[in-house]
């Protein structure tokens, strides 16, 4: 069967989307007519994205209005086009740049590509279930009274789990030293548009925001828009970027499919966005019944320490149950055909949008409740188990000087002191735990090991079974 006929196929079997992308194959929302009737190239009357005077640019212009940035542009390549592009404006080869080690694998692409030096910093922890935290200012701050020649600093806010940093303090901080700050906010499109949801970046001071509008609006998979803002961006040179990294053929499906979203949200945003958050208030007021499963809230995340959640993410542990995310997981998968976005050591994650149907969150719910009773009484005794610190990796070389030398294969059992030659990632939210240049580690083996074990998916190396490692040959003890 080939890739066509199976997704008709799914269509028809009845799983609901608590995943991207934002318009949840909700027909009734959205509808266009057959694709091919609409395919087009760069024909006269309807513009060039990458020299817009007319109706691409109109439709730029209109979606800047919404956002209130000073400038908007389409990215048919998704947010890393746009995150390619926003990195390689701001900075030249060799350049020293600050980014949050939780920044998505594109941002370490252009690092590579343009031989930058990379400074990581590490949001804070919330223990209680195990995820990254939120970017306080003042680390940010003491980084660069220490780091005299950062050229850009890269957060990313909200994350894949919807945690959202102070965003304006960063950007005060960053701007007293003139250096620009770029926001990953690929999961947060759907911020700062109507009252419920938190302020977005645009208006909190960033001078680059990347937007995945296909994460959290209803758009097409790889729909996104980059916003630039303020005197420290080079508008020529990120014009230049943007039009290397993307497409010279831009699929004018995707653009018209960013302008019916936008045009939703200009005609029905306020009264779709006023039933979304009402509905999810609902879900988070039965959800916080449970016994065993606990859901993320913005008072949880707060109370940890961190700075807010966005909670159009449902985040769902069963961290202390004796259960694991991976099995709640597929017991939603399975028996109630509910597809959720991502699943970690212990919770999985939802995603929802303007797009979710009332019965989407009933389903949910229901079925949550039903495994929430099971976890009662599973027999299974309540550990909790102490979380293992992730210890950062030695530097040992720049990304660019490893992923270029000479390598080799060798097992990852082992492989402690080598230097990598590959990235190591959990996908999703493709965050690495090793660059190329950085030394394997005790540490490193023991977190992929109870990952493994866990049955979560590793990325990035060759060997897709993540047993072999490639190192650089300089690296080993021949």
């Amino acid at each position: 069967m080939n890739l066509y006929d199976s997704l008709l196929k799914y269509k028809d079997e009845g799983y609901y989307p608590m995943h991207m992308p934002g318009h949840k194959r909700n027909t009734e929302l959205l509808t266009m007519v057959n694709p091919y009737s609409i395919d087009i190239t760069e024909i006269e009357g309807f513009d060039n994205l990458h020299r817009a005077e007319g109706i691409l640019k109109e439709g730029m212009e209109s979606w800047a209005k919404i956002y209130g940035s000073k400038e908007t542009y389409y990215l048919v390549g998704g947010s890393s086009a746009g995150i390619l592009a926003g990195i390689s404006a701001c900075t030249d080869r060799g350049d020293k740049i600050l980014v949050a080690r939780n920044c998505h694998k594109s941002v370490y692409n252009a690092i590579y590509l343009k031989g930058l030096r990379p400074v990581y910093f590490y949001p804070g922890r919330i223990k209680s279930v195990g995820i990254n935290g939120s970017i306080p200012p003042g680390e940010i701050e003491e980084y660069l009274k220490k780091e005299k020649d950062i050229k850009l600093i890269v957060i990313t806010s909200p994350t894949y789990e919807g945690i959202v940093s102070d965003v304006a303090g960063i950007a005060e901080a960053a701007h007293r030293y003139g250096i620009p700050l770029m926001v990953d906010e690929a999961h947060g499109a759907h911020l700062g548009l109507f009252s419920g949801f938190l302020q977005g970046s645009v208006t909190q001071g960033a001078d680059i925001v990347v937007h995945s509008i296909h994460k959290t609006l209803p758009a097409f998979t790889q729909s996104a828009l980059l916003h630039a803002n303020g005197g420290l961006i080079k508008r020529e040179k990120l014009i230049r970027y943007l039009s290397i990294y993307q497409s010279t053929s831009p699929s004018y499906l995707l653009m018209a499919g960013m302008d019916k979203c936008r045009e939703l949200l200009e005609n029905r945003g306020k009264e779709l966005f006023s039933v979304y958050y009402s509905r999810l208030a609902e879900f988070y007021l039965a959800a916080e019944k449970f016994k065993n499963i606990r859901i993320l809230t913005d008072n949880i995340v707060k109370t940890e320490g961190s700075y807010a959640f966005d909670p159009s993410k449902l985040v769902l542990s069963v961290k202390g149950t004796g259960s694991t995310g991976k099995e709640l997981y597929d017991e939603l998968l399975g028996s109630y055909k509910i597809q959720m976005e991502m699943v970690s050591g212990d919770y999985v994650l939802g995603m929802t949008s303007i797009a979710d149907r009332k019965e989407g969150f009933d389903r949910l719910l229901e079925a949550l409740s039903k495994i929430d009773d099971q976890l009662a009484g599973n027999g299974k005794e309540k550990q909790e188990e102490e979380e293992m610190e992730f210890t950062p990796p030695p530097v040992a070389m720049s990304c660019e000087e490893a992923l270029d030398s000479p390598v080799r294969s060798i097992p990852l059992k082992g492989s402690e002191g080598r230097i990598s030659a590959e990235y190591i990632y959990l996908y999703p939210p493709g965050i690495p735990l090793l660059v190329p240049g950085e030394k394997v580690t005790e540490n490193l083996l023991s977190k992929m090991a109870v990952y493994k074990k866990q049955g979560l998916t590793i990325q990035g190396m060759d060997d897709l079974n993540a047993d072999r490692i490639k190192v650089v040959e300089e690296g080993l003890k021949i």
